[in-house]
């Protein structure tokens, strides 16, 4: 079982950790606390039944005021291998967004993904139905492209189509059924 829970002081060396086993952009440490200390509310981890961190996400505000309106940006999303397509990934991505919107009333979330990553691009289209916005040349350290991709918040509430927490990304009916099997085997805090 994996508990989704707000991500605290003491779990930021173990995002650090799975960031560096699933991803080849990594932080500093210095990143992690700059994040959790100016937007708590954005950062969530996975942690298992022996209490270890499976994955987590790590989430801002955009801190540029010339960038209206207001709007929330994917730092880093990670899930260990070995705790892959449960529809944890998703969890991470939905309590995030939430509370972009909820707390910063955040009309829209932005991300980068490599060209090449096939699993995080079906993630973000498919499921949490995030759009291209642009291709960002050489955006990555070994000059590959990234995807910008953004997803809108739905102003409307309609719990037929949407899932019933308000996480503000748009899902389609089949990846709400999806999704609420899921939950039912997830203890969420």
């Amino acid at each position: 079982m994996v508990c989704i829970r707000m991500a605290t002081v003491d779990d930021l060396l173990y995002m650090q950790n799975a960031n560096l086993w699933c991803l080849p952009e990594n932080y500093q440490m210095k990143y992690y606390f700059y994040h959790l200390l100016t937007w708590p509310q954005l950062l969530w981890v996975a942690e298992d039944s022996q209490h270890k961190i499976v994955g987590y996400v790590l989430a801002k505000m955009e801190e540029d005021e010339s960038h209206k309106p207001p709007h929330g940006h994917i730092t880093s999303l990670a899930v260990l291998r070995t705790h892959r397509k449960r529809g944890i990934a998703t969890l991470l991505m939905i309590h995030s967004q939430r509370e972009m919107r909820r707390v910063f009333r955040a009309q829209y979330v932005s991300l980068h993904v490599r060209k090449s990553n096939r699993a995080a691009f079906h993630l973000y289209t498919k499921t949490l139905k995030y759009a291209i916005n642009d291709i960002e040349r050489g955006y990555y350290a070994d000059g590959e492209d990234a995807y910008d991709m953004r997803c809108t918040f739905n102003e409307s509430h309609d719990t037929e189509k949407y899932l019933h927490i308000d996480h503000g990304a748009k899902l389609d009916q089949s990846a709400v059924d999806i999704l609420e099997e899921k939950l039912a085997s997830f203890n969420l805090q």
